[in-house]
């Protein structure tokens, strides 16, 4: 552990020492990208000069609120686990992967999130997109170490790799494109199973409180491909903030593997194999609320925010072999 806390040192120092020095100027050739990249006429993203203030203020929130959320997880969650030795722990099989959806869904918003504050300070293009990128996958790689050193866990390779396709799809679009045309979105709906005894099981696997069931209940969390269409067929007569997503969960879950548990004795404790574990696919209409024009920035703020989640909307969902319509998803 101490080793694992030097580390978390020298990375955060690494990171606040690099972008304390960067230099920052409001570079031309942003401009000149935009009117290539933005064909859609959506609002481009403002590009603010450098700001030593704000480089300042963002990199003490990332160490203190990061470092603040890290102690909480820790007091909530992890000193109350048995400790090991670091070891790796192949959860590839678990949840339907609805679990990996999730972490490439955080490491994304995480990672364009923090690249929106950096271009805030003004820092220049390919700086911001490499240490908001390297940020959100940070930030989710130091939850595995915890992880690897858990006894009844270990460090997910499988969650790594998640991780990894989520900041590099986040990384790529801003690259190639200066803004998210194909986004990751979340929606969540919470679940009353409908006899008792799910209830209960569903209690202590996913928690009782909305926050805890919003975080764990895997059966009620749907993650979405949302595809801007103007901005990937600019010519089409559609309007400009019309996307299309492509939504992916699961229901019957009871248990990582299977809806059987035993105790430590290997008894029996529950047991709904009957209940047939399977995929969920969706398909729907979307809102991207980034593309609204507005000059308000407390609007523009909340879109921001916002568009993180999917829209709610008439879906239809394939699952089962069957095809059936919902009038609301969400």
């Amino acid at each position: 552990m101490k080793k694992l806390k030097a580390c978390l040192f020298v990375s955060v120092f690494f990171l606040s020492s690099f972008t304390m020095q960067a230099q920052g100027k409001l570079v031309s050739k942003d401009s000149l990208r935009l009117s290539a990249n933005f064909k859609d006429n959506s609002p481009a993203p403002i590009y603010y000069p450098y700001n030593k203030k704000r480089v300042s203020a963002i990199t003490a929130v990332n160490i203190a609120g990061y470092g603040g959320a890290l102690a909480g997880l820790n007091a909530a969650w992890y000193a109350k686990q048995p400790r090991s030795g670091f070891h790796f722990f192949n959860d590839n099989a678990e949840w339907l992967q609805v679990d990996k959806t999730g972490h490439a869904y955080s490491a994304y918003s995480e990672s364009r999130a923090s690249m929106e504050l950096w271009r805030w300070a003004g820092l220049p293009r390919n700086q911001r997109i490499w240490i908001g990128g390297l940020t959100g996958l940070g930030y989710q790689t130091v939850i595995e170490v915890l992880d690897g050193f858990a006894d009844e866990y270990g460090f997910s390779v499988g969650d790594f790799a998640a991780n990894l396709l989520g900041t590099g799809m986040f990384m790529a679009q801003e690259f190639a494109w200066d803004q998210q045309r194909v986004m990751l979105k979340f929606s969540f709906h919470k679940r009353n199973y409908g006899q008792a005894d799910l209830n209960l099981r569903a209690d202590k696997i996913y928690g009782k409180t909305e926050i805890e069931r919003f975080l764990k209940d895997y059966n009620a969390q749907t993650y979405w491909l949302s595809a801007n269409i103007n901005s990937l067929v600019p010519d089409i007569n559609f309007p400009k903030w019309l996307s299309l997503a492509v939504g992916y969960g699961a229901d019957g879950m009871f248990g990582a593997r299977s809806n059987i548990a035993v105790d430590k004795t290997g008894a029996v404790i529950f047991d709904r194999s009957d209940i047939r574990r399977y995929r969920q696919w969706y398909l729907s209409p979307d809102i991207d609320l980034t593309k609204i024009k507005t000059n308000k920035k407390g609007l523009k703020v909340l879109f921001f925010v916002l568009s993180a989640v999917k829209f709610p909307a008439p879906t239809l969902e394939f699952s089962n072999g069957n095809v059936k319509g919902h009038w609301i998803v969400f």
